[in-house]
């Protein structure tokens, strides 16, 4: 099954990352009017007609129902890593939709953070476990977690700048990873039948949690600069999945001398989330046009104006 999972998580990463650009197309095609009085709620009825914008809520119904199947076959520590592709898939879509190239310093970003997640999962061979958690377990794993949130949103209020997006940005990985999990114990109840996995309090936890990670998200992003928040948003994730992982679903990595190699592909996972942080892309240069509105492009070449 691990060939499944990993092919059903990298799909999902690849969806979700082409929801994103394609949802940021939209917001660039219908911008916001400066020195207008023009309401968000006309704004937003806009972008529901742009056909971008329902593809990419399609892309990203489709990275969800993607990644509950690879929970579904695999484990928490195997699949939330791999997540961490999406960055690079949205280098590439982002660059095929705005018409970019990446430039020498985003490619090395990219070829580190690809090593390092290769290396990381070799490393550690992520091992299956049970396909659901016991309650208890769940007071300690769930409870630490939660506890986890806390602490660190406690401790971002005083801060500002980076130190803020940071711990925001690690507060909502920690969120995520929690989602994840619960979104695993949901659909590891589907082997019992529908009814079992509908009725389990997972289920609705899982969108509960998963707002709270948004809206944390929204907080490190408006807090400071992708430097500062993606690398606790990859590598927060990927390390409390682990965790989860260990404590909830009894999965187990590789310790000994695996944890040298382990190690340095973290750090290379961190390094190429600070690379492709910067890169126009994914930070907000490269997707501030309409691509249709680029030089050389139809919708950029003058029009004879009707008599």
């Amino acid at each position: 099954m691990t060939g499944l999972t990993v092919v059903l998580a990298l799909l999902a990463a690849l969806s979700n990352a082409a929801a994103s650009v394609l949802q940021r197309r939209a917001a660039v095609q219908e911008p916001e009017r400066a020195g207008t009085a023009e309401p968000r709620v006309r704004r937003y009825t806009r972008l529901l007609r742009r056909p971008s914008w329902l593809a990419g809520a399609g892309m990203l119904a489709l990275s969800s129902l993607l990644q509950a199947g690879a929970l579904a076959v695999g484990s928490l520590s195997l699949v939330q890593p791999l997540l961490a592709a999406e960055l690079l898939f949205t280098l590439a879509v982002g660059g095929l939709v705005f018409r970019r190239r990446p430039d020498g310093r985003t490619w090395l970003a990219f070829v580190a953070l690809a090593g390092g997640l290769a290396l990381f999962l070799l490393a550690a061979s992520p091992s299956p476990g049970r396909p659901t958690a016991p309650p208890e377990d769940w007071l300690l794993g769930g409870g630490g977690t939660l506890g986890a949130v806390v602490l660190l949103m406690v401790v971002a209020r005083p801060t500002r700048g980076a130190s803020r997006a940071a711990l925001l940005g690690l507060a909502s990985a920690v969120c995520f990873a929690l989602t994840a999990a619960l979104l695993k114990e949901a659909v590891g109840r589907l082997g019992q039948g529908p009814a079992a996995m509908f009725g389990h309090w997972a289920l609705y936890a899982t969108g509960a949690a998963g707002l709270v990670a948004f809206l944390l998200l929204q907080g490190a992003l408006g807090a400071g600069s992708l430097t500062a928040s993606q690398p606790a948003l990859t590598l927060g994730d990927a390390l409390t999945s682990v965790v989860l992982g260990w404590v909830l679903f009894a999965e187990s990595i590789r310790l000994g001398l695996s944890l040298l190699p382990e190690a340095i592909g973290v750090a290379l996972i961190g390094a190429g989330s600070i690379g492709l942080a910067h890169a126009p892309s994914v930070g907000g240069e490269w997707d501030t046009t309409d691509p249709r509105a680029q030089p050389g492009s139809a919708a950029a070449l003058p029009r004879t104006p009707r008599r």
